[in-house]
């Protein structure tokens, strides 16, 4: 199991310069990954930092550590453009880039707000079609694209990703449609739709049901988020699959020192 570091991109996590400290303090402790979230508004008046600029940051201060957003809503982006982003990224980090993806959530804000589509079979749509043109455009190859919501006329990209670069698909348990989306990509970013910490025993059902889906047996990243845990729940989670885990900050709330403090003491199996 590998441990990784998972921060909100608002409120005090929205300060650029902190954020950077907090990168280079988790790879320097030897935490495995770095991910933000990706969000535009949370609440009136709450201070919100652009995902991709502090990843750009990042990326930059740090050599080993794996970085990305957790989760990006690809709906509310011409993927054309994050594509391009993602790709520089990639290039900037010498290939440590993990992209997740999904739907987003809360529609009602993070969609509604500007009179965007908040419908999630429309959503999916968008992201399914958003996924293509990224793999599409990532290719190096001429690549053209008409589907129902985007269309790209056919053009050579450049540059390539320095590699592929990881799709991890969030999903809400027990909705079914994401963890098959999933199945087609590289890893799986589980939550429950009540928003309830899942259980071991319900990620080995998540974990089953993505395998059954799969093409085949290459390598899967299975993540989940939460606060850190004994050994012993450490090792339940690992025995129902899990292969990262990303440790957050009190959702109760915490200090910028309490939450240095954390970082720099290192992963749970150090």
């Amino acid at each position: 199991m590998r441990f990784a570091v998972n921060l909100p991109n608002f409120g005090t996590f929205s300060n650029p310069r902190f954020m950077v400290d907090l990168g280079r303090i988790a790879e320097e402790a030897g935490w495995d990954g770095f991910f933000v979230w990706d969000h535009i508004v949370v609440g009136d008046g709450m201070p919100v930092a652009d995902p991709w600029v502090l990843l750009g940051a990042v990326a930059g201060e740090t050599e080993r550590i794996l970085i990305g957003t957790m989760v990006t809503p690809v709906p509310r982006r011409r993927p054309w453009v994050l594509a391009r982003q993602a790709t520089t990224i990639d290039h900037l980090s010498d290939g440590r880039l993990v992209l997740g993806v999904g739907i987003g959530f809360p529609p009602d804000i993070e969609f509604g707000t500007f009179d965007e589509p908040v419908g999630a079979r429309r959503r999916a749509e968008l992201l399914d079609e958003g996924l293509a043109v990224m793999h599409g455009i990532w290719s190096g190859k001429p690549f053209s694209f008409e589907g129902r919501h985007h269309r790209v006329t056919e053009r050579t990209f450049a540059p390539e990703p320095v590699g592929a670069i990881p799709i991890w698909v969030a999903g809400m348990w027990p909705n079914r449609r994401p963890f098959r989306r999933a199945a087609a990509y590289d890893g799986v970013f589980p939550m429950a739709e009540d928003m309830h910490p899942l259980t071991p025993t319900e990620v080995a059902e998540i974990v089953a049901y993505v395998r059954r889906h799969r093409a085949d047996d290459g390598p899967f990243g299975v993540t989940i988020g939460g606060p850190s845990l004994s050994p012993g729940e450490l090792e339940e989670y690992r025995a129902a699959g899990v292969t990262w885990y990303q440790v957050g900050p009190d959702p109760r709330g915490e200090s910028p020192e309490e939450t240095r403090g954390w970082i720099a003491a290192g992963p749970p199996e150090r």
